[in-house]
């Protein structure tokens, strides 16, 4: 069974009452996903640009038994596109380049295919260029140092896709081709322009584009998960990624990163504004990316994102502006939805939906759903453990006043489950069910629990 589905389950129990703090409840979402002894996570929440919250859980490296903690370094993968667009409008502004240049002029390569593609659609994925890139290559080639002008070779000769500025499309190798702009242009590598103009300008000194033959300290190990355990993510040299994905950071470094672009230290107001506002197509479509970075929305809130991934890591840096929230996770195993954890943060905040407009689970909605009463001889054969996976049982018990509840493991606070028929039961505070199974002999053998579609079953001991 998938340990991403096992967690999953638990979010069942995942319930907060007004009185608790936001720390307890992000701890709640949090802490039912990642546990101390697996690949992990370090997650950061900023209000007004300054960490209100900040978690470091599970193993930086598994081999060596060390811990996650605030500083340690993640891969953080397509991130960096946000790094990349904002060199390139920092050119921009001391006129070493205009967004509507033609890439032929800095990209020879592109002279005949490209000459209709501008800077603008490389940094918004309209260009119409394939996105073909040796990231995508087998492990053999990947572990290969690779130059800037080798990974455009690979993939300049590809016709294009459509029309510059026809369609969105997301593009690595467009990425890395602003990256041999910002090269051409600053007379600088990638990695030495980013380190001088941005690293060193906010205080970034635990970032660094990705080298992997220098030593970085706090790096973290990558994992996957393969028939349920843990192993070792395949090597990857991060030259192939380049600008497209290959910076290392840390929460803690990718707030002072959020912190400049809103004090507009690296950019002027009216250049980060354009870099997080949707862009059109040449149709007039608005389109749900800006110059590095996503937009779309959480409830009426508008959300300013990007999200990442590596071998062995993913990450996700959002940004809710109504909110002047900004909150950023990283972990060391691409086995778990870490964008799903972070938008679970995130509805914290945000303003409620109308309570008169609940979703729901089955074609009634929890607060339209009526309990009904059970006999106390039924509920009592639908008391004890449930094994979720080896070791990890949940508990249904019944109380004093013949109330049925649950218990998950680790857990003291019980979650009341209420009856909609005989062997189906409901939770008031979450929507989210759960059915007893009960064989031919009339047995109970099983219970599957069910959110929003998502189905677990967990065997009766």
């Amino acid at each position: 069974m998938n340990i991403f589905f096992i967690r999953f389950a638990f979010l069942f129990i995942t319930f907060f009452s007004f009185s608790q703090s936001y720390e307890t409840k992000i701890d709640s979402i949090v802490s039912l996903q990642y546990s101390a002894n697996e690949p992990g996570i370090t997650i950061l929440v900023a209000k007004n640009g300054k960490a209100i919250y900040q978690k470091a859980i599970g193993k930086s490296n598994l081999e060596l038994s060390i811990p996650i903690e605030f500083n340690s370094v993640f891969q953080i993968g397509s991130i960096t596109k946000q790094f990349t667009a904002v060199s390139i409008l920092m050119l921009a502004e001391q006129d070493k380049l205009n967004i509507e240049d033609k890439i032929e002029k800095y990209i020879p390569e592109y002279t005949e295919v490209g000459n209709d593609i501008t800077i603008h659609h490389l940094l918004n994925h309209t260009s119409g260029i394939k996105n073909k890139t040796l990231l995508s290559e087998n492990h053999n080639t990947s572990r290969i140092y690779r130059s800037p002008k080798e990974l455009i070779t690979y993939f300049k000769d590809e016709p294009l896709e459509f029309i510059p500025g026809e369609k969105f499309k997301y593009s690595n190798a467009g990425y890395i081709l602003l990256g041999q702009i910002i090269e051409k242009v600053s007379m600088q590598s990638y990695g030495e322009f980013i380190q001088e103009n941005i690293f060193d300008k906010i205080g970034m000194t635990s970032s660094y584009l990705g080298d992997n033959r220098h030593s970085i300290p706090n790096r973290t190990k990558g994992y996957i998960i393969e028939r349920n355990e843990f192993i070792n993510a395949d090597y990857m040299n991060l030259s192939l990624a380049y600008s497209a994905g290959a910076i290392l950071s840390t929460t803690e470094d990718l707030l002072k990163w959020q912190n400049a672009l809103l004090s507009n230290t690296l950019l002027k107001e009216a250049s980060i504004k354009q870099a997080m506002t949707p862009t059109l197509l040449n149709s007039g479509k608005r389109i749900p990316y800006g110059y590095g970075f996503r937009l779309s929305k959480l409830g009426n809130s508008p959300v300013i994102a990007h999200t990442g991934s590596t071998k062995g890591f993913t990450s996700i840096a959002l940004f809710l502006p109504q909110e002047n929230m900004y909150i950023t996770a990283l972990t060391n195993c691409n086995c778990k939805n870490v964008n799903n954890i972070v938008k679970q943060v995130a509805e914290l905040f945000v303003p409620k939906p109308d309570s008169n407009k609940v979703t729901a689970v089955t074609k009634t909605s929890v607060k339209e759903k009526k309990a009904i009463a059970v006999p106390v001889e039924i509920l009592n054969r639908y008391t004890g453990t449930y094994e979720v996976k080896p070791n990890v049982n949940l508990t249904i018990g019944l109380d004093n006043a013949n109330q049925l509840y649950l218990l998950a493991p680790g857990q003291t606070k019980r979650v009341e489950l209420f009856a909609e028929t005989q062997n189906l039961f409901f939770i008031k505070i979450v929507n989210a069910e759960i059915t007893f199974n009960i064989n031919e002999m009339n047995k109970v053998i099983s219970l599957t629990m069910n959110q929003s579609g998502r189905k677990i079953i967990a065997k009766k001991n």
